[in-house]
């Protein structure tokens, strides 16, 4: 009898626990995705120094499982890519005017004006596009505003030993290398929309110190670094217009994804010399009917250090959605890549890609 009593006791308390798990609306979605693409890599980019062409046909890091879920004021989305690892697992409270979130999911400094497919749904991200990417964070959001607080961005890029290599060049006594962040990285933005049109504005910032031991004593540099962007997008009819402007400073320590040297070095003194970036991309599409879709797009970043040379990126591209059936479609797409020259002034090549992804979503 007693042990009958503590069985139904358990049940009892499980089901206590999980009933408000078993009212929750759950909605189970996926994204299988493959590349098929050749890369034609010019003498500068191929590994032997010779005009290079491969083909990359495989699944597509991108490709996701996950599911949306609603129990009154909390809403919440799991996201698990290949590998399998983590792309969002956030959950949110709805206080009626306003929401609360936290955990990881995409930070409020992105903005996706492009639908290019090369290199896994690139984007024209690190080619012009402002893409921070999916991080932990506390988020508020009130209407079209929203700011949070993310975890820091922690890349020196190398600063702390660079401090130390130039204590040994100076015949020092040298020690450890540590890096220290006090404030956690903040970013907001906000966007509105009228008729055809979407206008977002946004921007975040960033501090890092790089901390060398130099005879006893820590040698420090700080590192700041912020961007500012202004995104839109405007239908009109079959056609659509996208695009972005971006500046920013040592946005590579900051922790944009972004193409060439974009983050802040020492100069041959010691001196801390900050990296100034800025890009654009812009967007055109025309919808024919409910089974394709044309899209072009055109982007370019610069970097410039104050005492090295500019380096810069141009892409373009045209390309063609082809809906198949319901969920299921192909993007065949044709582009290039010119790297320009480095902060050395060499010649970095360029990239010509022809081919297409395939997605199902389910």
């Amino acid at each position: 009898m007693r042990k009958l009593f503590v069985l139904i006791a358990a049940v009892a308390f499980v089901a206590a626990f999980t009933a408000p798990a078993f009212a929750a609306e759950w909605s189970f979605y996926g994204s299988a995705r493959i590349t098929t693409f050749w890369g034609a890599n010019s003498d500068e980019r191929a590994p032997t120094g010779d005009d290079d062409t491969d083909l990359s046909h495989t699944l597509q890091g991108n490709s996701r499982i996950g599911a949306n879920v609603k129990a009154g004021e909390i809403m919440g989305q799991f996201e698990y890519g290949t590998g399998v690892n983590t792309r969002i697992l956030w959950g949110e409270y709805d206080f009626g005017g306003w929401q609360l979130g936290l955990g990881q999911t995409y930070s409020p400094v992105n903005f996706f004006a492009s639908n290019q497919v090369f290199a896994s749904d690139n984007d024209m991200l690190n080619y012009g596009g402002v893409y921070s990417g999916r991080n932990p964070m506390v988020r508020v959001k009130f209407g079209g505003f929203q700011v949070a607080l993310l975890e820091p961005g922690k890349n020196t890029g190398g600063l702390e030993g660079d401090l130390r290599d130039l204590a040994v060049d100076e015949g020092l006594e040298v020690g450890n290398v540590d890096t220290d962040v006090i404030f956690p990285k903040i970013e907001a933005r906000y966007n509105f929309s009228m008729g055809g049109f979407l206008v977002e504005v946004g921007g975040g910032w960033n501090t890092v110190d790089a901390v060398a031991e130099v005879e006893g004593d820590e040698e420090e540099e700080t590192i700041d670094s912020y961007i500012v962007y202004l995104g839109g997008k405007y239908n009109a009819g079959p056609f659509y217009f996208g695009g972005d402007v971006f500046w920013g400073k040592n946005i590579g320590n900051y922790g944009m994804y972004v193409e060439g040297n974009a983050f802040a070095t020492l100069d041959e003194d010691g001196d801390l010399e900050d990296c100034d970036s800025w890009g654009f991309l812009a967007v055109v599409g025309f919808t024919m009917n409910d089974m394709i879709r044309f899209e072009g797009g055109y982007g370019q970043a610069e970097h410039d250090a104050d005492f090295e040379s500019e380096d810069e990126v141009v892409s373009y591209y045209i390309q063609a959605t082809i809906n198949i059936a319901k969920g299921f479609f192909v993007v065949p797409e044709i582009g290039y890549v010119d790297f320009k020259d480095g902060p050395g002034g060499e010649d970095q090549g360029d990239t010509t890609y022809y081919g297409l992804k395939w997605q199902i979503n389910f």
